[in-house]
């Protein structure tokens, strides 16, 4: 995304655009599988609605606060923003747990991959893991190119089948919002939840919202935050109902909208067990790349090494389960992520956005 002249930096994004860029940086594997919307709002029962109505929130404003700034900045990369928002070692804390998430994120797509084909069709779980890992490898070796391209093929995919089996789930099965399961929360208090989700998702959000921000009128930039931010609401919403109309069992699945989907037809758990695994690739495959572009380029003869090295370590750390992953790291990096939101209101607060 190079842009060459003043005039060319902006007016080139559209609100609906900036959006469904937006939406579709937050809702990948995690999101759709259900694992996560189960822990952090599911979980929390009645109150995990009021999370999601602060999750939507805070997605809105931060997001918004981060697009300003980076449209202020005109940058081009997330670390430019980190070191003027929160100062260069705060900044470079953020930076570091970004890269962590990508890593983490690459275990935890993989472990999923696993959990995906031992739920539904009784394979052992090391096969997914390792086979998941070897397609994102061979990947990934090919460049930015095809990153692209797998994502933006699939993306598309998973909207339509999580909207189209949670509203058949809801329709058939009203959802039972009594139903709670404190030991599966991943963070304690319903509102601290909803922060902690705004706030990973912004840290996974932000290697893509800060240079798109250049490209986007300043008009346009709070309409496309908030549009998006209820969008994602929304979608976690529809997720967080069809995975209540099945409770208590779907609190006991590794992916239970897969669950959701199979007690719907065959037929649907299968079409969704294929959807979802081909976003766990191109999640993982974004997420590998990621990690690997962060820490020494795509042009370096190191590339290709990192790329195996970390799949194989991603590997590892995958064994120690999806629900694991999903519940000790989204929370651990949403709580790092308080420093971004933090940041991001001083310097509004300060005047410097």
């Amino acid at each position: 995304m190079r842009v060459r002249g003043g005039r060319e930096a902006r007016g080139n994004i559209s609100v609906p655009v900036l959006a469904a860029v937006y939406i579709g940086t937050v809702v990948g594997a995690g999101f759709a599988s259900g694992q996560e919307i189960l822990q952090f709002f599911g979980s929390h029962g009645p109150r995990g609605l009021a999370a999601l109505a602060v999750a939507t929130a805070s997605l809105g404003l931060f997001g918004y606060l981060l697009l300003r700034a980076s449209a202020r900045l005109r940058a081009e990369s997330h670390a430019v923003v980190l070191r003027y928002v929160a100062g260069p070692v705060v900044g470079r804390v953020i930076d570091l747990v970004l890269t962590f998430f990508l890593f983490g994120g690459t275990a935890a797509m993989l472990a999923g991959a696993g959990a995906t084909l031992q739920q539904e069709f009784a394979l052992p779980y090391w096969i997914g893991l390792v086979g998941m890992a070897l397609a994102t490898v061979l990947t990934v070796l090919f460049g930015i190119g095809a990153v692209v391209r797998s994502v933006s093929v699939i993306v598309p995919f998973l909207l339509a089948a999580v909207l189209a089996v949670a509203t058949a789930t809801v329709v058939a099965r009203p959802p039972d919002l009594t139903f709670t399961a404190p030991a599966r929360a991943a963070v304690g208090h319903w509102a601290v939840s909803g922060v902690a989700y705004g706030s990973y998702n912004l840290i996974l959000s932000a290697s893509v919202l800060v240079p798109i921000a250049r490209l986007t009128p300043r008009a346009r930039l709070g309409p496309g935050a908030f549009l998006g931010a209820l969008g994602l609401g929304l979608g976690a919403l529809a997720v967080n109902l069809a995975i209540l109309s099945h409770a208590p069992d779907s609190a006991a699945a590794e992916v239970p909208m897969v669950l959701a989907a199979r007690l719907l037809s065959p037929a649907a758990g299968l079409a969704y067990s294929v959807v979802l695994l081909a976003e766990v690739y191109t999640t993982a495959v974004g997420s590998l790349f990621g990690f690997a572009n962060r820490l020494v380029g795509e042009e370096s003869p190191y590339f290709k090494a990192l790329v195996i090295g970390g799949a194989a370590a991603a590997t590892v750390a995958g064994a120690a389960g999806f629900s694991t992953i999903v519940g000790t790291l989204y929370p651990a990096v949403g709580y790092a992520g308080f420093l971004l939101l933090g940041a991001l209101a001083l310097a509004w607060l300060k005047g410097r956005l």
